[in-house]
């Protein structure tokens, strides 16, 4: 197996055309193999197998830079370089991250996991560069998809402008998550004819290696290069990324590993900004996500035979809960628009697509543009709902609390995936929202326990006319009866689950399910709780808070930093109060959780049912009881 001997970019120099085919196939192999087995991202990586090598073979790496925008694609530059040994712990607790991390390798020069990033750091890398009088090559590893976020744009203008040495590649799949977007997909799918030029060029070349035609057909044809190429590329390269003072190159086939070598070989030369235009097909080699492309771009375990997945869920998920109300509510109100930053999958939205196509919008990987256009339409009278994950809303903060907050206008953040993201790892915690809303005078933050209480809130926000954000997990299995629906939801009230007299819990939503857990510990030990489903984290329920008995212990939970979060806010209003402040507040510590199964990094941060029990006994001067 030629796969088990490659340990670094040198030793994939060493190998001749058919071994390199070779690799490819066994690369293919081993993705499908692991992803089926730990889930992940698999079309991207198939669509870059040719691309990867090829870098490794072309720049001398480490000591040249290679950045991926996202870092969901970077499996296989982990396979070539020397983490093949480990590839099978991929996205398990404790083994290879999803994602380029430095401290697992020289290789991974920056980390990413947000889209539209790479050129940035990348031009960051090629002015240190400089400034230090070094001279290794920068790459950045760009798909269509991230240049529908507007930072890309930012960095391209600033490193055109300083002729800077600087390689991006441009890895066009015509995806991101989702099918792209907007006039920027309709251009590079524009560019996409240019591959007959390519086509073209590379049977002249075989051409001109015949005797006597050969050096006269050179001469006809590199006369008239220019004005071809021009005819056929339709002007894009002075249209656009020459414009902007990059050189363009392509584009060319991203699955031709000779292509793509003499194309790099062309760039690591050339002494300023360019880009590289490679086609590729997302799923490339593996017949089910060539199908199914938005499918595979984050996976669970699936059989390879068939690509189904290999367990189904029991319940829909939150998201998809959420569309199906809100589809309800457009139905009745011709006001609602759905909105969402190039995740209509994760976050549900097919489901309101399908229903209400018009009115459903994806804006690609531009959060921020989301968030104040989503502004735009409540001020011409519309209700907007922006559908983002929690971690990704971090890109609009600015925009909710300038556009938005600040002039009281009825947009309702919905924050899927919050809490805990599980497999994905830091970048993709959701745990730092409530941080960011709580302050914002204004906003209305709420927490459902569970789907149906999502459901609730999305009925209730309609008759809201103010900012409004919902924050939930991805999973929408209900509460245990009898706890679900027990009470309706209403902004600044808190439902009582169950009644204690010895200490209250005040649980944040995911949270309330561990508390319930919480309790029943408690109880088989003699001491009783009394759990409050406190969703409406902001208005919280004052009158509540003003009925605390001095004497009883309070706890709160919640599944989000503890720094800026629930328990910390309910903590100042307690003392503005005048009451019993919380004894503790639970949740996750100041440190970035890494990645795995969600109930390990539960006990990493002390959130298990059992963890919070023994430290609330601790709290109380009491012992804990383990049998």
């Amino acid at each position: 197996m030629i796969l088990s001997t490659i340990h670094s970019s040198a030793d994939l120099k060493k190998l001749d055309r058919e071994q390199l085919n070779t690799l490819c196939g066994e690369i293919r192999h081993e993705l499908i193999r692991t992803v089926s087995v730990n889930g992940g991202h698999l079309a991207s990586n198939l669509g870059i197998v040719e691309l990867t090598v090829a870098l490794h073979r072309v720049f001398d790496t480490p000591r040249d830079k290679i950045i991926f925008d996202v870092g969901h694609q970077s499996y296989v530059h982990k396979m070539i370089t020397g983490r093949y040994g480990q590839f099978g712990s991929l996205r398990t607790y404790g083994g290879l991250s999803g994602f380029p991390k430095r401290i697992e390798s020289e290789y991974d020069c920056f980390e990413t996991g947000h889209a539209s990033t790479a050129i940035s750091a990348a031009l960051g890398f090629a002015r240190a560069r400089d400034y230090q009088h070094q001279d290794y090559r920068v790459v950045a590893l760009v798909g269509d998809g991230a240049l529908t976020g507007g930072m890309c744009y930012e960095a391209l203008n600033d490193a055109g402008n300083q002729k800077l040495q600087l390689t991006v590649i441009l890895n066009d799949n015509e995806m991101s998550i989702a099918p792209n977007v907007g006039a920027l997909s309709a251009y590079l799918t524009h560019l996409r004819i240019s591959a007959g030029w390519q086509s073209a060029k590379r049977r002249v070349r075989r051409l001109t290696g015949v005797p006597v035609i050969g050096k006269a057909s050179y001469r006809i044809i590199h006369g008239t290069k220019k004005a071809i190429k021009s005819i056929l590329m339709r002007n894009s390269t002075v249209g656009f990324f020459e414009t902007l003072g990059f050189q363009y190159f392509g584009p060319i086939d991203g699955h031709d590993l000779r292509s793509l070598e003499e194309t790099l070989a062309q760039a690591k030369n050339y002494k300023g900004p360019c880009v590289i235009h490679v086609l590729t097909k997302k799923g490339y080699g593996y017949e089910q996500a060539e199908k199914r492309p938005e499918a595979f771009h984050g996976t669970p375990p699936f059989y390879i035979e068939t690509g189904d997945r290999m367990k189904d869920p029991e319940y829909p998920s939150s998201g998809h809960q959420m569309a199906d109300r809100l589809s309800e509510l457009a139905n009745a109100d011709p006001r609602v628009v759905a909105i969402t930053a190039a995740m209509p999958l994760g976050t549900g939205l097919d489901h309101f697509a399908e229903k209400h196509p018009d009115r459903m919008i994806d804006v690609g990987i531009a959060e921020e543009h989301a968030a104040t256009m989503a502004a735009g339409m409540a001020a011409g009278g519309m209700r907007p709902y922006v559908a983002v994950y929690a971690s990704f809303f971090q890109r609009c903060y600015d925009q909710m609390i300038h556009d938005i907050c600040m002039q009281h206008l009825p947009v309702v953040f919905l924050l899927d995936r919050s809490g805990i993201g599980g497999e994905d790892g830091q970048t993709h915690h959701g745990v730092f929202d409530l941080a960011a809303l709580l302050p914002v005078p204004g906003m209305t933050v709420l927490c459902p326990s569970d789907a149906n209480e999502l459901c609730e809130m999305l009925t209730w926000t309609l008759q809201h006319d103010q900012p409004a954000a919902i924050r939930y997990g991805k999973e929408g299995t209900p509460l245990p009866q009898p706890f679900s629906g027990r009470n309706r939801f209403e902004a600044g009230k808190w439902n009582t689950l169950t009644e204690g007299e010895d200490l209250v819990i005040l649980a944040a939503g995911s949270m309330v399910r561990t508390s319930l857990e919480v309790s029943s510990g408690l109880s088989a030990q003699g001491i009783h709780a009394k759990v409050m489903n406190c969703s409406s984290a902001k208005p919280a329920d004052r009158d509540f808070l003003r009925k605390l008995k001095p004497d009883t212990p309070v706890f709160t939970v919640e599944e989000h930093m503890t720094t800026g979060g629930f328990g910390e806010y309910i903590t100042e209003l307690c003392r503005n109060l005048n009451v019993r402040i919380p004894d503790v507040c639970f949740g996750i510590p100041d440190v970035f959780l890494q990645h795995g199964k969600h109930d390990l990094l539960l006990k990493d941060a002390g959130l298990t049912a059992a963890q919070i029990k023994d430290r609330i006994l601790c709290s109380l001067g009491k012992k804990a009881n383990h049998e």
